[in-house]
């Protein structure tokens, strides 16, 4: 009989897998990876650690199959392609989890004190602080910045005569700083050297500096009308504002402290 009426059926040789691209993705999966290897035409199947992967594409020689990892625990997962003349050899692919997040640790807080006004610019230092909000007393402080994780600045908000706990606290957890924070009583009034400039527009807007000393805590008037923000050095002797708006003319400025007040001579003009 002739083996022309009969053809031999082709023979299958068995897939050969030599890489994932990229080796490495997210556990949720959803992301393209190339698989490059031999007589991997015709795929039926790939399986990341046994999870079946979605085929996007396939080229007509056997070398290149593009998948959708699918999700998957943690870890490595063997890769493997199957067609019709079987199991490739597998290829190593790792499922990287998100990081995770550390809690906050705290080595210094500058000042340990203030005034019970609050108002004190303070300065944290530590580490995992991004992200971080810090109570005095369980008060929230305001202007809280955080730079490159490990410096947190802030004001203090007002409290109550003693010492109180200081709290860092991010989405990992909490830290408590030791020794916390104490506030003291303002007993000695304030007093006012200079303030630059002495000028500026009626629409306001002018930063000005007042030097002096006990200023921590102190709130300022412009022609009896408040400076919305104001910021002292943590020794009580620089104060700089913004000016807001006034009248033409000559107007008097007022720096008070829970120990008094005191004017600042020749005021300021708004021109």
């Amino acid at each position: 009989m002739s083996a022309a009426l009969f053809p031999l059926p082709p023979v299958l040789t068995q897939p050969s897998l030599l890489a994932a691209i990229p080796g490495f993705g997210p556990t949720a999966g959803g992301n393209l990876v190339l698989l490059i290897g031999a007589n991997l035409g015709g795929a039926t199947s790939v399986t990341f650690g046994g999870a079946p992967a979605s085929v996007v594409a396939q080229d007509p020689f056997g070398f290149l199959v593009t998948v959708i990892a699918p999700p998957h625990t943690p870890g490595n997962a063997a890769v493997v392609v199957t067609t019709a003349a079987g199991p490739s050899t597998p290829a190593n692919y790792t499922y990287v989890g998100p990081p995770v997040s550390q809690p906050p640790t705290v080595l210094s807080l500058i000042p340990v004190n203030g005034p019970t006004t609050g108002g004190t610019p303070f300065t944290i230092v530590g580490a995992n602080l991004t992200g971080a909000a810090v109570t005095f007393g369980g008060v929230p402080a305001t202007g809280v910045n955080v730079v490159g994780g490990v410096v947190l600045t802030g004001v203090t908000p007002p409290g109550a005569a003693g010492n109180v706990p200081v709290v860092v606290t991010t989405a990992a957890g909490s830290a408590t700083v030791t020794g916390g924070f104490t506030y003291t009583a303002a007993t000695t009034p304030p007093t006012v050297l200079t303030i630059t400039p002495t000028s500026g527009a009626v629409a306001g807007g002018t930063v000005f500096v007042i030097t002096g000393t006990n200023l921590t805590g102190a709130t300022v008037t412009i022609g009896g009308v408040p400076v919305p923000t104001v910021v002292v050095n943590p020794g009580g002797t620089v104060l700089t504002g913004i000016t807001p708006g006034g009248l033409l003319g000559n107007a008097a400025v007022v720096v008070t402290t829970p120990a008094g007040s005191a004017t600042v001579t020749g005021g300021f003009t708004y021109v």
